[in-house]
């Protein structure tokens, strides 16, 4: 991380995964004579939204330029759940941002989940970097692994936790779509199509 400082054209980025559930409450603290009661809620069985929603975040920042990239979180939100098949379009796709701001190395500080270090991720970076050699531009990706059970160490963990308190909706079930465009508005993300696997993949 230090050594990003003196390379203005390196991007530090954490990166982490998070569900938000359409049902689950975060716990909530008040103070007050009258308490407050969260309303249960449930869904219909002709609701045909998902319970809950996963999304990757990137936090990225240009220690050595924040003048150009100050600190944001970009979000990505997923159908289904974070497998490496998305993990990889997700690379793809902040590899691209990167790249029109004219950055050349991203420094990945991301944790040890199975989608984060299995051998299909590590086949695309190393096919990535492949034709960033041949075609002598893009973003090259730089692993940072965590250590085991050490969210503290990633700065996107309490920004999820806090959200959450932000977008809770206490008399009635958001639909997937509320939920999802609170979070970009939350987080002052532009929103973009969710991620999915391609059929002959799945």
């Amino acid at each position: 991380m230090r050594l990003a400082t003196t390379h203005p054209e390196w991007v530090l980025g954490f990166e982490d995964e998070v569900w938000w559930s359409r049902l689950a409450q975060p716990a909530l603290h008040a103070w007050g004579e009258t308490p407050l009661h969260m309303v249960e809620q449930a869904v219909a069985k002709t609701d045909p939204d998902p319970k809950a929603l996963a999304c990757y975040g990137l936090l990225v920042s240009c220690p050595g330029d924040l003048l150009s990239l100050p600190e944001q979180l970009w979000l990505r939100f997923v159908e289904g759940r974070p497998v490496s098949a998305l993990t990889t379009p997700c690379l793809a796709w902040g590899c691209e941002q990167l790249a029109a701001r004219g950055k050349t190395a991203w420094l990945l500080v991301w944790d040890n989940a199975s989608w984060h270090v299995s051998q299909a991720v590590r086949d695309w970076i190393q096919a990535h970097h492949r034709h960033i050699k041949q075609q002598m531009t893009g973003v090259r990706i730089i692993n940072c692994y965590l250590p085991i059970k050490s969210p503290w160490l990633n700065p996107i963990e309490p920004r999820w936790l806090h959200t959450k308190r932000r977008v809770l909706e206490p008399e009635r079930l958001l639909s997937a779509a509320e939920l999802e465009a609170r979070v970009y508005a939350r987080f002052g993300c532009d929103p973009h199509p969710r991620l999915s696997i391609p059929e002959k993949v799945a």
